[in-house]
């Protein structure tokens, strides 16, 4: 995607927004069509170690559902009514229109439901690749690191049995380097968002980030540094708006209009965890020497925090609260998909933290799949006009 390609804002924000409604995966079938011997694999959020599947011929694709663009008749069947909805059309669409695209998932730990559905996933598709990448709790390199090494070293074996190529420490360092230029200029967009808010709509933000789980890693660099180029010339005005963060939102995916409403009521969002897996690491990966104990490393030393995440020595409500300093919002938006254990489970501990430190927070739950935003609307939009009117800046 050379610089230019698009000839306005809107254009680019068009072809965003199809890949994000993408949810058929067509432009993935599109790419296999053209050479039979591509595969592609899927991940569901929040992170993988994406640069290994492209080390080893697998075109990495990131699975979010279906949103509010499926209804799920097949994939409720397999769940019980007090989970959250993600599995739910995971499954749906595994059954329908993900076959031609996918020739395998990864399911990263991130909860109970996720491991389950590896399970039920492997029972559905039995010919198909599956694997349960289970992330270290331990941050140590003896123990955690040596874990997740092995783990790392079971996943390329698989990969390269199924893309029936060789794993080459070269190509993986080239890897690195690719997801370290796309994780540069997405860190730099997000560091423009906190300084110029007006000019980077979240929304706007969302979909460009969310690009990257269809496009190909230099394809999607380039698309996040020509938004970012047409952003600067644009140059929105600032209005009188809230500056807020959101926490709790890392895994199921809450409507995109839902994320427009929550800014039309008056917010503007500096930071979010919306879209966490591709900002996962705050820092590049070292490109020389062993390209699995960098990709260890960096996921111990490196990673940021998040409900899927052990804590370790520093309690999540505190990183939490440096983050709202660090951005200069006044209020935080615990948004979490109904029934989510890890974003439920740390929101008392948040609550309490942030009442502690005096910065104001509001709560709601959603779902992929929700359609009426009026009760969001009249939430945020007093929530915003109680900061501006008595909340301090945190």
């Amino acid at each position: 995607m050379p610089k230019g390609i698009f000839t306005d804002m809107d254009e680019l924000l068009a072809s965003c927004e199809a890949i994000h409604y993408d949810v058929h995966l067509e432009r993935i079938k599109a790419w296999k069509e053209e050479d039979g011997s591509r595969r592609a694999v899927g991940y569901l959020p929040v992170y993988i170690p994406r640069e290994l599947l492209l080390a080893c011929g697998v075109r990495p694709v990131g699975l979010r559902g279906g949103g509010d663009q499926i209804n799920t008749i097949r994939g409720d069947s397999y769940y019980q009514s007090y989970i959250c909805h993600l599995p739910r059309s995971v499954v749906e669409l595994g059954l329908t229109s993900w076959k031609e695209a996918l020739d395998g998932v990864i399911f990263p730990a991130i909860c109970d439901v996720i491991r389950n559905l590896s399970g039920i996933w492997q029972t559905l598709f039995s010919d198909q690749f599956t694997f349960f990448l289970d992330l270290p709790q331990e941050f140590t390199p003896e123990c955690g690191g040596r874990f997740y090494r092995q783990q790392l070293e079971e996943l390329a074996v698989r990969l390269c049995e199924l893309s029936g190529k060789s794993f080459d420490e070269n190509l993986c360092l080239e890897a690195i380097g690719k997801y370290n230029d796309n994780g540069r200029v997405i860190r730099e967009l997000a560091d423009l968002r906190t300084e110029n808010p007006a000019w980077i709509p979240t929304s706007e933000f969302y979909l460009v980030v969310r690009a990257g789980d269809l496009l190909e890693v230099e394809e999607h660099t380039a698309l996040v540094q020509e938004y970012t180029r047409l952003a600067r010339e644009r140059a929105n005005p600032m209005e009188d708006k809230a500056r807020i963060l959101i926490a709790g939102a890392f895994c199921e995916q809450p409507p995109l209009n839902m994320i427009k409403t929550i800014e039309q009521a008056g917010c503007y969002v500096v930071e979010e965890d919306l879209t966490v897996g591709h900002r996962w690491l705050k820092d590049d990966v070292a490109v020389d020497g062993d390209p699995l104990d960098a990709l260890v490393s960096a996921y111990l030393e490196e990673s940021v925090y998040s409900s899927v995440r052990y804590e370790g020595s520093e309690p999540k409500s505190e990183q939490l609260i440096r983050s709202v300093k660090e951005k200069g919002a006044s209020g935080v938006l615990l948004m979490s998909p109904s029934f989510c254990d890890p974003s439920l489970l740390d929101r008392p501990h948040f609550q309490r933290g942030l009442a502690e430190a005096g910065i104001p927070c509001t709560s709601l739950k959603y779902a992929e799949n929700l359609g009426q935003f009026q009760t969001i609307r009249e939430q945020t939009g007093t929530f915003a006009e109680s900061i501006q009117l008595w909340g301090e800046t945190a």
